[in-house]
């Protein structure tokens, strides 16, 4: 028996439908309820939302409904930060449109992102795709061409807009969106919405309808967060020992710099692990050889910058290690554990941290975020007292009278503080004062004593 979908009433495409009741999406999420219908009427929106909110198919349903397939000319186009996001979304959208080609005239779409070979996306853009997905600098490039003409389109979206303008790609988005057509629609997606994005988006956007979509915790229900101590080991030592420990089903380990995720992927490769790196530095063929091998499960362990950390669905994550935490945004401290405990399943989450990261583990726990403190001792996991709850904790104090119970102890490393007592604006002189009166009394005794040996004597 089939079941009936829900995105039905948004009276959709038959063959868009079919797409999703074959991937068994029957029931539509928050920010697709909200957003859905906004776009189709041809408003402008800012969803604001966490990754696994369902943003993408959020636009990519709308955007397919829209499409006049009698027009052979570009009518959306879809930016990404990153190729492997912007082949992410691709790959999502070639689900849907594989069903249009039953349909009396087929959706054409193209991937356009840079290190593929430059010529050869020239020549496959002699027909105009009525749907191109890509990374700014590659599709303005062949905006400059002329070989996109992108003027046809009156639809922009622009995802993971705080990420574009982290990495400097606004500037680019702006000067397609320029070139596009006078009633443009914008459709932009973030984690956040930074204040530096205000001008770009004040620029396009005319009253957008903004949907924030704050999930019911910060990060999934199913992933346990545990915290353990460098205490001055050599972490690359410690960072290998972990991963043998674990021996997960498949991790990623990340770290902060290109040069942190040479050193980490190098050490295990030094250990005999089954290791992949993935960062910024890396050849685009070379990078798109590692995400396959990662998603046909060739691969145990990949070593990541925040790349592979926002946006990009990797299946199977079992575990996420952090060989420190994020330097500067602690949101990103969030999208790395995302990418485990996905579509119901669990995970765990270990971060390796140095006493100078205490103030930004209490902001994460200031999020809900509830961590367990563990040591790895002689191979074995041994847990360890929770610091954050020296603050709170409460202890028995065993006085010659008896017990005491429950007296407050605050960050006292577990002793008892005396309570001050309070004093007047005027006890130093008072001190200095008795001090001195004690000094002479000290004095003349001394005098005394002596003068007391001489006549023993």
């Amino acid at each position: 028996m089939n079941k009936k979908s829900n995105f039905e009433r948004f009276q959709l495409k038959p063959f868009i439908i079919e797409a999703l009741n074959e991937q068994r999406f029957f029931m539509p999420t928050e920010i697709q309820e909200r957003l859905i219908p906004a776009i189709i009427s041809g408003k402008d929106v800012i969803g604001q939302s966490q990754t696994g909110s369902g943003k993408t198919l959020a636009f990519l349903l709308p955007i397919v409904e829209r499409i006049d397939v009698t027009k052979e000319e570009v009518q959306a186009v879809i930016t990404a930060p990153t190729r492997e996001l912007a082949a992410q979304i691709f790959a999502e959208l070639e689900k849907i449109l594989q069903f249009s080609k039953n349909e009396e005239e087929a959706i054409s779409a193209k991937l356009i992102v840079g290190g593929t070979d430059r010529l050869r996306t020239i020549g496959k853009l002699k027909t105009q795709p009525q749907i191109v997905v890509g990374t700014p600098g590659r599709i303005f490039d062949m905006v400059e061409e002329q070989a996109l003409k992108v003027y046809t389109s009156q639809l922009l979206v622009v995802d993971e807009a705080d990420q574009m303008l982290d990495m400097g790609f606004i500037e680019e988005v702006d000067k397609i969106a320029s070139r596009m057509g006078e009633e443009l629609q914008m459709l932009v997606f973030s984690a956040t919405i930074p204040e530096k994005l205000q001008p770009f988006l004040k620029k396009y956007m005319n009253n957008p309808r903004h949907v924030q979509v704050d999930p019911a915790q910060t990060t999934a229900e199913k992933i346990d967060h545990y915290l353990l101590p460098a205490k001055h080991r050599d972490k690359l030592k410690l960072v290998v020992e972990v991963a043998k420990k674990y021996n997960p089903y498949f991790a990623i380990i990340f770290a902060n710099t290109k040069e942190q995720v040479d050193e980490v992927a190098d050490a295990m490769l030094q250990a005999g692990l089954n290791v992949e790196r993935i960062h910024g530095g890396l050849q685009p063929r070379h990078r798109k050889q590692v995400m396959r091998d990662v998603n046909a499960a060739k691969v145990q362990y990949l070593v990541a910058s925040d790349l592979a950390a926002r946006g990009i669905d990797i299946k199977g994550v079992t575990h996420i290690i952090n060989y420190e935490l994020p330097k500067n945004d602690l949101d990103w401290y969030v999208h790395r554990v995302g990418r485990s405990a996905r579509a119901g399943e669990s995970g765990i989450a270990l971060s390796i941290f140095e006493e100078k990261d205490e103030p930004s583990i209490q902001k994460l726990m200031d999020r809900k975020i509830r961590f367990t403190y563990v040591d790895l001792k002689n191979g074995e996991w041994v847990e360890l007292e929770n610091k954050a709850k020296r603050h709170v904790r409460k202890t028995t104090l065993v006085t010659p009278t008896g017990t005491k119970k429950g007296t407050a102890v605050a960050n006292t490393g577990g002793k008892a503080k005396a309570k001050p007592k309070k004093v007047k604006p005027s006890y130093k002189k008072r001190a200095r004062w008795q001090q001195e009166k004690q000094e002479k009394r000290n004095r003349r005794m001394n005098k005394k004593k002596k003068k007391k040996g001489r006549l023993l004597n």
